[in-house]
């Protein structure tokens, strides 16, 4: 039997992601794009709720985590910061080495 190589998998998967995501809904978002449009602190601010967002989601339909009535490029950025996506506050503790209780230094 012929050892089947790797660039086979990744061919054929690239291909089921591709028939998979031609499934997919179009979501009609023309009437959340009247009113109120959203800019960089709108983005920060709903970067920072985010996580309360995720999961207030899946009970309910009119909650998002992303505005689609927004003004783009600073609205991503402002998400992208009020999210931590930069990392800017998540590792602090990750470079400091910690003493082992039973070491004498």
């Amino acid at each position: 039997m012929k050892k089947i190589s790797s660039t086979f998998f990744v061919v054929a998967g690239l291909l089921i992601i591709v028939v998979l995501s031609s499934c997919s809904n179009k979501e009609v978002i023309e009437a959340c794009l009247d009113g109120h449009t959203f800019g960089f602190w709108g983005g920060l601010w709903h970067g920072v709720i985010a996580p309360i967002d995720f999961v207030l989601m899946f009970f309910r339909d009119d909650i998002t985590i992303y505005a689609q009535n927004n003004t783009g490029a600073w609205y991503a950025f402002g998400f992208l910061l009020g999210s931590g996506g930069w990392g800017f506050l998540g590792g602090k503790g990750i470079g400091k080495k910690k003493k082992n209780c039973c070491e004498n230094n």
